[in-house]
């Protein structure tokens, strides 16, 4: 659908302008009408290459403050189509933007607004659109819409709790490979010419730093095709079902960084479906959406397993604890969830627990990794100095 650029004013006489998807001029020239503008100018936009897909990716944090806007306007009475239209009108990034006003015309073109969501799974996953269905056909909009920013917020925090374990030691891993590769290949030869200009025997280590010099200013590009090949083998061996199983299989049973892995895992599990629970979303639903976002097929498939035991009329704790994957603590306090019919008072409490678990799991791997880290530098940098410098000492005492 083609865009135009208007201008207008309000009956106030401020200067309004922006961009509308419309079939025509004349279209966008009576939507504007209807929202009361005057004086109106209405222009279609050329077509041209945008980079970027015109306007990039949705930021999480986007679509939390959308959601808390929403909820304060559903709240205050405000009609869903003009709520949309505010929301787009001051959204700056393009693509959000975009979305909003194809929204909001699906909505005044009959659909609900879950539907109209739907045809955006970019943006709005399957468990945003499935509570805003229950809202609707609750009448709860402005306390699910609350609900998803509260869940949104969290789940963006634990994403960056564990982004932050990971970047730490990732960033002075490549920062040494860096530093190592420059002084192989640039300030080692330098100090093998002058070696060799004074000629002598060398000591072992010197040997050793010169031959791996050569070597890799020799075999640079075929060593960094080895490992481009190698990126883009596993990538591929875990794209197919049987490589996911097996790679994220080993993930959990990593020692430290494992541990980690599962509580995330516990964590995301308990606060969407009790998320969903609360909000009445059917659990059959919750926990076919629960597994697609899971994120590890292992628990993928623990969750299907469960969903399966509840389609047969067993209770959901048995094939929890069943699965190896969820700790005893959590089956027993879903199972007193079940028993008394506060499963969804359950999982939040679950899911706080585990927050905080999560929160010591990353302090205690960043305190682990440090020390780590300070070793290999040591080692590595640290050793090639000493192997540069030891021809050095040893014709410095020669010469005494």
């Amino acid at each position: 659908m083609p865009k135009f650029t208007w201008e207008a004013r309000t009956k106030a006489g401020a200067q309004q302008k922006g961009v509308m998807e419309a079939s025509n001029e004349s279209m966008v020239e009576a939507q504007l009408k209807k929202y009361g503008f005057m004086s109106i100018s209405v222009k279609a936009e050329k077509a041209g290459f945008k980079f970027g897909g015109g306007g990039g990716k949705v930021d999480t944090k986007d679509l939390v403050v959308f959601t808390r806007q929403f909820a304060t306007m559903i709240d205050s009475g405000l009609p869903l189509v003009q709520c949309l239209d505010i929301l787009a009108s001051q959204q700056l990034n393009k693509s959000f933007k975009s979305a909003l006003q194809n929204i909001k015309e699906s909505v005044e073109s009959g659909s609900t607004f879950a539907d109209a969501l739907a045809k955006h799974p970019k943006i709005f996953d399957q468990l945003y659109v499935n509570l805003i269905a229950a809202g609707e056909v609750g009448g709860i909009l402005d306390t699910i819409l609350n609900r998803l920013a509260a869940y949104i917020e969290k789940a963006l925090k634990l994403k960056k709790q564990v982004k932050g374990a990971m970047v730490y030691p990732a960033t002075i891993i490549s920062i040494a490979v860096v530093v190592i590769g420059v002084i192989l290949v640039f300030v080692i030869p330098t100090f093998a010419k002058m070696f060799a200009d004074f000629g002598g025997t060398l000591p072992m280590p010197t040997i050793i730093v010169i031959a791996m010099s050569n070597f890799l200013q020799r075999y640079i590009l075929v060593i960094i095709g080895i490992f481009y090949g190698i990126k883009v083998a596993i990538g591929k061996y875990y794209a197919t079902p049987a490589g996911r199983k097996l790679m994220d299989r080993f993930f959990l049973q990593l020692p430290v960084v494992g541990v980690l892995i599962r509580k995330v895992a516990v964590a995301k599990f308990t606060r969407t479906l009790g998320t969903m629970i609360s909000s009445g979303v059917p659990i059959m639903d919750g926990l076919e959406i629960v597994a697609k976002t899971a994120g590890n097929k292992i628990v993928e498939d623990a969750i299907y397993k469960v969903r399966q035991a509840i389609s047969e009329g067993k209770t959901m704790a048995e094939p929890l604890g069943e699965s190896g994957v969820f700790p005893p603590m959590v089956t027993q306090m879903i199972a007193v969830g079940e028993a008394t019919g506060a499963m969804d008072t359950m999982l939040n409490k679950i899911a706080d627990f585990y927050d905080d678990e999560v929160d010591d799991a990353v302090g205690n791997l960043t305190s682990m990794m440090e020390p780590l880290l300070m070793l290999f530098l040591g080692v590595t940098v640290g050793g090639l100095v000493v192997a540069m410098y030891l021809p050095i000492f040893k014709l410095a005492g020669a010469v005494g």
